[in-house]
């Protein structure tokens, strides 16, 4: 199918189809014409990239994971072994973020932010 076609059937736009073609997260075949041809099987996998995405995984994790799962026996395993990774990484960013956000909120009426918390000013 052409990119129009394809991008019809995902709900993205031609560039961000030739984008995620030009970082290798699909490929399209150049007909003699020029025209790009996609296999079927690119209108499922953007959705799982999109997904993906929307879950947090950045586009370079999921090219590397693409690649993971395809040669994966058992796919469904596979995948919920990267998303344990993920919810790992989020539970580690959480408790950082909870750091932070006690540290701010000890500044909170000091007068400077940027001193240390405790220190007068």
């Amino acid at each position: 199918m052409r990119i129009g076609e394809l991008a019809e059937r995902t709900g993205m736009t031609r560039d961000t189809i030739r984008f995620y073609e030009k970082v290798g997260l699909v490929e399209g075949e150049r007909l003699a014409n020029g025209y790009r041809d996609f296999a079927p099987e690119a209108v499922p996998w953007l959705h799982y990239v999109r997904t993906a995405q929307t879950l947090g995984f950045s586009l370079a994790e999921i090219v590397r994971h693409g690649e993971e799962l395809r040669d994966a026996p058992d796919v469904s395993e596979a995948l919920s072994e990267l998303l344990r990774e993920k919810i790992s990484i989020v539970d580690a960013r959480m408790a950082e973020l909870a750091v932070l956000r006690a540290d701010l909120a000890t500044r909170i009426g000091t007068g400077c932010p940027l001193r240390e918390a405790g220190r007068p000013g």
